[in-house]
C-alpha cells in the first residue's frame, strides 16, 4: 500500500509562547527552534524583557514563537509590569509552552506558575522539560511522572509532555511537529525570511545588553537597560562598502556601578562593544560601528517616568 501524503492538508499558523520560571531555557529553546539567535540567552536569570518573537517557517505550517519574561512574585513596579505582560500574553496566544528543566525538583515557583496556568482554561498547554542533557534516564523518567502528577493535583490535561534539549538539538524539531497541530488553521501571518517582528532597534539594544551583562557581578542584571538612540548609515560610504552608525546608551541605576561597567581604563566597555557588534553585524548584515556611553538613570526600575523612557 502506498502512503500517500495529503498535500490538501490546511495550512496551520498560530502564536505560540513558553514559560516557566526565570532561567527554566525558554530564550534558548525559542532560538534553537527558530535555529538563529533572536531571544537573547544569559545564564543570569530575568533577562528577558520584552517579548521577542521567533518565526518558525514550515511548509505546512508557520509558528510564532513569544517569548515572555520569566513569572515571578514581583518586588517593584518593574516587576509587576513584567507580570502582567505574562498574564496578557498567556491569554492571547494558541499554545502554552511550560517550561521545566530535567535537572532540578519541581519547586514553588513551578507551582506558582502551574496553578495560573490551571486559570486559563481554554488554551492547549505542552510540558517541555528542558536540558535534558543534564541528566541520566533515570532522573529523567522521574521528572516526567512528577509533571504528569503535578498536572493531575492542579486539573491540567497537559496535550504533550516532550523532553528536549534545545543545547543538543535533541527533539527540538519533534517539539515544533507536536506544537504546529495545535495551531488553528490559517494562512501564514508573517512574510517567508522573517525571523522576528521585533523592531531592529530593539533587538539592537538587546544584544548590546547580553554582553554587557556578561561576567558582571551578580548585583548587576537587573539594573542594565540600553536604549538604542540612532541607528544610521554613514553618509559618505560607496555603495558597496556600507557602514552603519549605531548610537546606543547603556543605563544603569547608580554612579557606584558605572565602573563595574566600564572596567578598568574602559576595558570592560571595549569587550561590551566588540562581543555585541559581531552580533548586531550578523544580524543586520552589514558593517557596523558602534558608539556606546554609560549613564545613570537613578533607581530607574522603581520611577514609571523612567521606565517609560527606557520602553517599559
Amino acid at each position: 500500500m502506498s502512503v500517500r501524503t495529503d498535500s490538501s492538508a490546511a495550512h496551520r499558523a498560530g502564536f505560540a509562547c513558553f514559560v516557566g520560571r526565570p532561567n527554566a531555557g525558554k530564550s534558548t529553546l525559542t532560538n534553537a527552534l527558530v535555529g538563529t539567535k533572536v531571544a537573547i540567552t544569559s545564564n543570569r536569570p530575568q533577562t528577558t524583557r520584552h517579548t521577542v518573537r521567533g518565526i518558525v517557517h514550515r511548509p505546512e505550517a508557520q509558528l510564532v514563537l513569544v517569548d515572555t519574561p520569566g513569572l515571578h512574585k514581583p518586588r517593584t513596579l518593574l516587576g509587576e509590569r513584567l507580570n502582567d505582560i505574562v498574564r496578557t500574553t498567556w491569554s492571547e496566544v494558541d499554545v502554552i509552552g511550560f517550561c521545566l528543566p530535567a535537572d532540578q525538583k519541581i519547586g514553588p515557583g513551578d507551582r506558582y506558575i502551574a496553578g495560573e496556568l490551571a486559570e486559563i482554561k481554554k488554551t492547549p498547554k505542552v510540558a517541555i522539560v528542558t536540558k535534558t542533557d543534564l541528566v541520566d534516564s533515570k532522573s529523567l523518567a522521574a521528572q516526567l511522572i512528577a509533571i504528569d502528577q503535578l498536572g493531575k493535583e492542579l486539573g491540567i490535561e497537559w496535550a504533550e509532555i516532550i523532553p528536549v534539549s534545545a543545547v543538543g538539538d535533541t527533539q527540538v524539531s519533534l517539539l515544533a511537529d507536536l506544537l504546529v497541530p495545535l495551531l488553528p488553521e490559517g494562512p501564514a501571518l508573517y512574510p517567508e525570511g522573517d525571523l522576528t517582528d521585533e523592531p531592529e532597534q530593539v533587538m539592537v539594544a538587546e544584544l548590546i545588553r547580553e554582553a554587557a551583562l556578561e561576567g558582571v557581578r551578580d548585583e548587576l542584571p537587573h539594573s542594565i537597560a540600553v536604549v538604542v538612540e540612532e541607528m544610521l548609515p554613514r553618509a559618505d560610504r560607496p555603495a558597496d562598502k556600507p557602514l552603519l552608525d549605531v548610537h546606543a546608551n547603556v543605563y544603569i541605576e547608580r554612579p557606584s556601578q558605572k565602573g563595574i561597567i566600564i572596567g578598568p581604563k574602559g576595558k570592560r566597555l571595549k569587550e561590551v562593544g566588540t562581543k555585541s557588534r559581531k552580533h548586531i553585524e550578523a544580524l543586520l548584515g552589514t558593517p557596523v560601528f558602534l558608539d556606546l556611553h554609560v549613564k545613570v538613570a537613578k533607581d530607574w526600575q522603581r520611577d514609571p517616568k523612567q521606565l517609560r523612557k527606557l520602553g517599559f
